[in-house]
């Protein structure tokens, strides 16, 4: 008889505990679904929100396990999620190219940058200079270089110093070694010495001046001015009103 009570006591108790947890959770469920739910919509838009971001950034690119170029940057931003993904250097750029005893050969700067990856296509913007590997100077304020056809193209104003004299015009293409390049509308050759007006005649821009278009990099061949190539040298830059 003790043993009969004794079990009955305890499932007695654990009905009882078990009655008190079922409870416990049916108001804890209701109390839940009785709160506030606010849901934040957070607005993404991949042409203008980056996907990776980096400080300080810089690259190497090697052949035959030689560093050829140095790419450095104070910012990078990734927009790989926009219709046509790219790379964005908001701070500028600087690219340098070396020969086999890693010396500079040829370098690159930049304010802006922007790399296309799959047009195979880059945009230098604002201040661009270009020490070429014959040691010659391109200034300009827009720069293209398309890859896939391995030329660099502008449609606006450059300025190109040699060993003794500076060309300036509107409108450039050159192979992408930029040893060989022609100017669609020259606007004249000045010895060194008269650098000064040269700057002078850079926003003079002729009635019959030649557009190079930079989407499709095909410019009318109207009488360009074709150089020929000089013994490398190096150069001390000259200074020039430089606009964006």
């Amino acid at each position: 008889m003790i043993k009969n009570r004794f079990l009955c006591k305890t499932n007695e108790q654990g009905i009882t505990t078990i009655f008190v947890v079922v409870v416990m959770l049916l108001l804890f469920t209701a109390s839940c679904n009785g709160d506030k739910k606010e849901v934040v919509v957070v607005a993404f838009d991949p042409e203008t929100t980056y996907t990776l971001r980096t400080t300080d950034y810089t690259t190497q690119f090697s052949d035959s396990g030689i560093t050829r170029y140095r790419a450095t940057a104070k910012e990078f931003l990734k927009f790989d999620k926009a219709k046509e993904p790219f790379s964005y250097f908001p701070e500028g750029i600087y690219v340098e190219k070396f020969d086999t005893l890693f010396r500079t050969e040829a370098s690159l700067r930049a304010d802006t940058a922007y790399n296309y990856e799959k047009q195979g296509l880059w945009k230098w913007a604002g201040n661009v200079k270009v020490e070429s590997l014959e040691g010659k100077t391109f200034e300009t304020s827009l720069l293209f270089w398309n890859q896939k056809e391995e030329k660099i193209y502008t449609d606006k104003y450059i300025r190109i110093q040699e060993e003794d004299k500076i060309i300036t015009g509107i409108g450039f293409e050159s192979n992408q070694d930029m040893t060989q390049y022609k100017i669609f509308n020259s606007q004249g050759v000045f010895p060194v010495n008269e650098s000064a007006a040269t700057d002078s005649t850079k926003n003079a821009v002729p009635a019959d001046s030649v557009t190079v278009n930079p989407a499709t990099a095909t410019a009318p061949e109207e009488k360009p001015v074709l150089m020929r190539k000089t013994a490398s040298k190096e150069l001390a830059p000259l200074k020039m009103d430089k606009t964006k």
